[in-house]
């Protein structure tokens, strides 16, 4: 291994995986600090940041002289101050990848609450009322639209297929993709929308994507339809989803993520029937910062030997 180097990270791992990364690395100056105010000076002279990605500035950056590589421990790249890093010519990589077990697990979970009614069922328990008239569905046979045809959307189309389902992806190329019945690109989305009894949004927050779906798209879909958004908040505006839930355009929204979090307790979200609220929680289980802190230590052990890192981002396209 070559020259260590000072490891800040802006936010403080559990114990255990400290120690771990201490142990595989006894040579490396690691600093755990808090928040990315406490990492202070120590971040100024550091070579290498990690990073949640939402804690640095362009502020903080100016201070930061010698860094030359920042880890961002999620997939997320939204808050990164992009035109100051591309300014130093730090290099991005981030966790890309980690997030498609939970997050399909989760997808499917939304869907099949939604077909077997399972809310339903659990008010009856509640109320203590025998009825079987809830009018369950089935996921077999049925369309689903994946917005985005990465390794999120992939894994959610995988196991969309193992029940039975139709799956039509959307990506910026069209081009064809293991899993997928049909692929289309963002132009030809139009004539897909109404086909589709399912549209999962996993799309990041990019130019091209904010507030990508408009009132006309929910038109397009039919009135039986969910739609499930665990991208990112700004994919459509607040304004376009209350119109399509007051409106009755699709059946059901489901939205883990908002423009802003935590949604405000007097949000009209919280208070529309048709929208079902979930707190940005469909890739957090208890394997999150393993899988992370694992793309780090391949990566560290790269950097150290001069070999290329994974999960590269780039700068210019912010993903």
């Amino acid at each position: 291994m070559g020259v260590a180097m000072d490891v800040v990270f802006t936010y403080e791992p559990k114990e255990d995986f400290r120690v771990e990364l201490k142990r595989e690395f006894p040579d490396q100056q690691f600093h755990f600090c808090k928040n990315v105010k406490e990492a202070g000076e120590i971040l100024a002279e550091a070579q290498i940041a990690v990073t949640m990605g939402e804690d640095l500035t362009p502020e903080i950056l100016e201070n930061c002289q010698q860094l030359k590589w920042i880890m961002v421990t999620s997939a997320g790249l939204e808050k990164m101050p992009f035109d100051s890093i591309r300014e130093r010519g730090i290099m991005v990589t981030n966790a890309r990848g980690i997030h498609k077990i939970p997050m399909a697990e989760f997808t499917l979970g939304l869907m099949l609450q939604h077909a077997k009614k399972f809310p339903v069922i659990g008010e009856q328990e509640k109320e203590k009322t025998w009825s079987r008239r809830i009018g369950s569905a089935e996921l077999h046979d049925h369309v689903l639209l994946v917005l985005g045809a990465g390794a999120i959307g992939g894994e959610v189309a995988r196991l969309s297929k193992a029940f039975g389902m139709k799956v039509i992806g959307i990506n910026s190329s069209g081009e064809a993709k293991d899993h997928f019945d049909e692929m289309y690109t963002f132009e030809g989305m139009d004539k897909v929308l109404g086909s589709a009894d399912y549209i999962v949004s996993v799309l990041p927050s990019t130019k091209e994507t904010r507030s990508l779906l408009t009132i006309d798209h929910f038109k397009a879909m039919k009135e039986s339809a969910a739609f499930i958004n665990i991208g990112r908040g700004d994919l459509v505006e607040e304004e376009v989803l209350l119109r399509a839930a007051g409106d009755h355009l699709v059946e059901k929204i489901y939205l883990d993520v908002f423009k802003d979090e935590p949604l405000p307790a007097d949000h009209p979200f919280w208070e529309e029937e048709s929208i079902t609220i979930t707190p940005h929680v469909s890739s957090i289980t208890e394997h999150y910062m393993p899988r992370a802190l694992s793309i780090f230590k391949t990566n560290l052990l790269a950097y150290h030997n001069g070999e290329e890192l994974i999960n590269i981002i780039d700068t210019e396209r912010g993903y």
